[in-house]
């Protein structure tokens, strides 16, 4: 995994929405392994940046992976943001949105995690349910009421070099179960980590013996 910590100061103003790799060409859905995939952090995880943490896999491939972690909420509001961007919004539950921690590399990036709607400027499909938007028009459309159903913001991203999230897994730190939108968008943060465990089939109390990957 890639260090980090989350940073105190940050000049949203200088957030630059992208995904390694990814541009206005680029919504098609990548074919690694843990594409389309949740990884569930494994109760003994000593990293702290991933203790009980849900992430979607965004990127995979022989060159590394990106994932954005889900229930990790960072110390910022979309409204914030939106502010530091010249963004207008008079929609006080759309400004009261809770930003996540997406992980602990760059903080100055943020991510929409959406329901899929064509458009933007830079979107990566991850399944028939869910999308990830890096460009600015998004909050754009967020602020004036015609984003995407059901989204979450999050500024950072997990990172892993060639080979390294596969060893991590090889050494019971992760497990991965298929995508759902309703731990995605639905569940309250608290909830996800058990909810995505509960997709495994064994109980928490269980999870320590248990390696591999779904």
């Amino acid at each position: 995994m890639c260090p980090g910590g989350l940073t105190h100061q940050l000049d949203l103003r200088c957030v630059s929405i992208q995904i390694l790799g990814m541009n206005a060409d680029n919504s098609k859905t990548l074919d690694g392994y843990l594409d389309r995939q949740l990884l569930i952090a494994m109760p003994a995880m000593m990293d702290p940046n991933f203790a009980r943490t849900v992430t979607l896999v965004c990127q995979h491939s022989e060159e590394g992976a990106i994932g954005i972690t889900l229930n990790r909420r960072s110390q910022f509001t979309l409204g914030e943001i939106l502010e530091q961007l010249d963004i207008s919004c008079e929609d006080t539950a759309v400004k009261d949105t809770p930003v996540l921690e997406g992980g602990p590399v760059s903080h100055d990036r943020g991510f929409v995690v959406h329901t899929p709607l064509e458009g933007f400027e830079s979107s990566l499909a991850i399944s028939d349910e869910i999308m990830v938007t890096t460009s600015r028009d998004i909050l754009a459309a967020i602020a004036r009421g015609a984003g995407p159903s059901r989204f979450v913001v999050a500024l950072g991203y997990a990172g892993w070099g060639d080979g390294q999230l596969e060893s991590e897994m090889r050494e019971n730190a992760w497990l991965s179960v298929p995508v759902d939108s309703g731990i995605v968008f639905d569940l309250p943060l608290k909830d996800r980590w058990e909810k995505a465990v509960s997709r495994l089939g064994v109980g928490v109390e269980h999870l320590h013996g248990v390696g591999g990957h779904a």
